[in-house]
């Protein structure tokens, strides 16, 4: 598939370079890449199409996850799909051996004994449960569900053979036909899901705003833009308090856009969050990526708000889609939680090029700078998230998250 190929490549080249900002964009492109992998992905009719269409997003998601790894929202999108593929391929087949329990209790009406039924049915049951067991982690409930090894053991006779044989066959090849339709519909389906999440979250927020409150927020978040205007729309009359988050300033952006809006705004410095906090009813703030402990990856500065909420009792809320809930967590060593952005952003090097020069024989400059991008914010200092599905404590979101991804996916 040469055209899909350098589709693949021009969009590695822009996770590289970093021509893709924000979370949602690249969710969107990245889901939007794997549809046309999947549609055009050709499987031999022996092959098993699940298993091909797997490896197909998985080649890929490994070069999209190697080209930016510090923006998770590539990766969480991969495991959608892949999940997807698997969901899909799971319900075509307990379809299919449903359908074949049907023809054989149509066929053996006259068997007394009911062996025909009992094997098929059972094994539908079988099927199931063995999906289910590799699509997530051993529960008491799948122990529960357990199939008896006796009813494992077919019962076939030897004049039904070839009938029964003809019958797979067909199946399958009705199966490889519908599964890819069915998993490009599912994808679709994310798609939206991705495109609509703002306005999801936004619907929520009557419940949460109420009259007169100062609100406290931190960079700039589109997410939380729309939370904050649904607020307003819905004659809620309110404060923001928002920091600057220097030193891109992203703060003065969400400042400006506010104010446009209709609603009442200061921008305080990030050192004056403490010395606000007490005054603020409650912190919002957009999410980076939320992990599978409940943690928090926001911009650099979000620690500290976390830290003076918690000190003055203030709730700390968390916004953030379904394709920014990461399946994996913060040791885990192929997470790259932070980047270091250029010092060009702190100093001027014109006027702190005599500090830059080397010292004593040390081999290493007297002056470093250190810029990173984002914060960590452990689950202990957040009170709620809202998601796309509703609001959420962070004991919970490690269940949230188990829902959308298989655990053969963790480690592409």
């Amino acid at each position: 598939m040469p055209d899909v190929q350098s589709m693949v490549l021009e969009f590695v080249n822009k996770l590289r370079k970093r021509k893709i900002e924000g979370s949602q964009a690249t969710a969107r492109c990245t889901v939007e890449l794997l549809r046309s992998v999947i549609s055009h992905h050709r499987v031999p009719h022996h092959a098993n199409q699940a298993s091909a269409l797997i490896d197909a997003v998985k080649a890929v998601g490994a070069q999209l996850v190697a080209a930016n790894p510090v923006e998770l929202a590539v990766g969480n999108v991969v495991r959608r799909v892949l999940h997807i593929i698997r969901e899909e391929d799971l319900s075509l087949a307990t379809a299919a051996v449903a359908g074949l329990d049907l023809l054989d209790a149509s066929d053996d009406d006259e068997d007394v004994n009911g062996k025909g039924i009992g094997y098929t049915a059972m094994s539908a049951a079988v099927v199931a449960a063995a999906a289910r067991s590799t699509l997530r982690p051993p529960s008491l409930q799948t122990l529960l569900e357990g199939t008896p090894e006796s009813a494992t053991v077919p019962y076939t006779s030897s004049s039904g053979a070839d009938s029964e044989s003809k019958s797979k066959s067909a199946d399958k090849s009705s199966i490889t036909r519908k599964l890819k339709h069915d998993v490009i519909e599912g994808v679709n389906q994310l798609i939206h899901e991705i495109a609509g999440c703002h306005e999801q979250i936004a619907e929520q927020a009557i419940e949460h705003i109420h009259q007169n409150e100062v609100i406290l927020t931190l960079g700039s978040s589109r997410t939380v833009l729309e939370f904050l205007c649904a607020a307003k729309e819905k004659k809620r009359s309110f404060r923001v308090f928002v920091a600057e988050g220097a030193p891109r300033y992203q703060g003065h952006l969400l400042a400006k856009e506010l104010v446009a809006r209709g609603l009442q705004t200061t921008v305080i410095t990030d050192s004056a969050v403490f010395a606000m906090i007490s005054r603020v009813n409650m912190v919002i703030i957009g999410a980076h990526a939320v992990m599978a402990n409940g943690g928090v990856i926001g911009p650099v500065g979000v620690n500290m708000a976390a830290l003076a909420a918690k000190k003055h009792a203030v709730p700390f809320v968390v916004l953030a889609g379904s394709h920014k809930l990461c399946p994996l967590y913060p040791h885990n060593p192929e997470v790259l939680l932070n980047e270091l952005r250029s010092p060009s952003e702190l100093l001027d090097f014109g006027e702190f090029s005599d500090c830059l020069d080397f010292g004593s024989g040390s081999g290493s400059p007297l002056l470093q700078v250190v810029n990173p991008t984002f914060d960590y914010v452990p689950p202990s200092l957040v009170s709620l998230f809202i998601t796309d599905t509703g609001g959420h404590i962070p004991s919970y979101m490690y269940r949230l998250i188990a829902d959308y991804y298989s655990a053969d996916d963790l480690v592409m």
